[in-house]
């Protein structure tokens, strides 16, 4: 059997990867000619997404381009603790959360890809044809190419598009200063502040990590840093983190996609943003359990179109889930003032009382020895 994976990315290089533990050929299409390196900002694997990559046996290896970020805390703009839990896990759980820079994810896996036999074409954008026809003799494709997927509309010229969805990234590098926010290493934190989240967290050496999750009903004219300074004035930590910023990433805008009808027609299937971009941090373990379920799938099935009606079912349920999740999510980090003051209430309770029960269905999944030998 032979597939063809569009798009070189997160999604790209892990389905290569389980694919070929699955005794699959395997071709990826990447259009840009290298997705991997300093590009991008950073991202969080929590529990479930590491034991996903511990099935393509790259857990280890992304880890060590990383560290790890055992606790989150969550702040009112007003400098209230709303909560202290567990990063990415339930308590008791050793596997820590793993935050890197995204770049440096993918190298690690298309490095493994290489590794594993796949082939890499890069420079080559994915030209689909007419349904049913032929895709360079690939038994199946596999569209991994994110939330703006050529792939997701040839399967279905019905399907939804993106769009805004309020809130707008800026993220960079700061420096450790005498007098500066303190930034304890380990611990992710998040501010709930007026005009929208910020996150910032210990890097390596004296660095500091932030992102500025801006509320904002259009698309913004400025993301310079003076920008943000003025916008996050009021809240100390991140005007204390952006005082002393030394770098900045190319800002982001978020887009959400309404429920995609289409996943797969029995040789075509979509796979992580391009199915499902559900955003909570979340996006990089979900891409990486579908590249796993996808392959597994396919090695107990055999038939292309059986193992996708299957992998499917499998995914569908719990990706709908996590949506309704990362649109709370969302919520909480656009709300207004009267919003901001239920949060202070209400949030301190929930962490205390209900996170653990909320979150265990999330994290308890574990995928680590899913494509072991059958």
């Amino acid at each position: 059997m032979h597939a063809m994976v569009v798009g070189g990315g997160v999604a790209g290089a892990a389905s290569a990867i389980a694919l070929r533990k699955a005794g699959v050929e395997v071709t990826v299409v990447e259009a840009y000619e290298e997705p991997g390196g300093e590009v991008g900002s950073f991202l969080s694997l929590a529990g479930n997404g590491l034991r996903a990559l511990g099935a393509l046996g790259c857990a280890e290896a992304v880890a060590g381009r990383g560290f790890e970020v055992p606790r989150q805390r969550m702040w009112g703009s007003s400098g209230k603790l709303l909560g202290d839990v567990p990063r990415g896990r339930l308590s008791g759980d050793p596997l820590n959360s793993v935050t890197l820079m995204r770049g440096h994810l993918v190298e690690e896996l298309r490095a493994a890809a290489v590794r594993a036999g796949a082939e890499i074409v890069t420079g080559r954008r994915f030209e689909p044809g007419p349904a049913g026809a032929d895709v360079g003799g690939a038994d199946l494709v596999v569209g991994a190419d994110g939330i703006w997927s050529v792939t997701r509309r040839t399967l279905d010229r019905a399907a939804p598009e993106p769009r805004y969805a309020g809130i707008y990234t800026v993220s960079g590098v700061s420096e450790r200063v005498p007098g500066g926010v303190a930034a304890e290493p380990g611990v992710f934190n998040m501010v709930f502040a007026r005009n929208g989240a910020f996150i910032f967290i210990a890097g390596p050496g004296r660095e500091v990590w932030w992102s500025a999750q801006v509320s904002s009903p259009d698309e913004p004219a400025d993301t310079s840093l003076e920008s943000l300074k003025e916008l996050y004035r009021s809240e100390g930590s991140a005007s204390a983190v952006l005082a002393s910023a030394v770098r900045l990433h190319r800002p982001t805008l978020h887009h959400v996609l309404a429920e995609v009808p289409v996943w797969q027609d029995g040789r075509t299937v979509l796979v992580g943003d391009a199915a499902h971009p559900v955003g909570a941090g979340q996006g990089a373990s979900m891409a990486v359990e579908d590249a796993v379920v996808l392959a597994r799938a396919i090695r107990e099935e055999g038939a292309v179109d059986a193992a996708l009606a299957r992998y499917e079912r499998e995914r569908r349920a719990r990706v709908a889930r996590l949506a309704r999740a990362a649109s709370a999510n969302r919520d909480a980090k656009t709300a207004g003032p009267v919003g901001r003051r239920i949060n202070d209430l209400v949030m301190p309770v929930f962490f205390r009382h209900f996170y653990e029960k909320a979150t265990g269905w999330l994290y308890s999944d574990d995928l680590s020895g899913a494509l072991g030998p059958r």
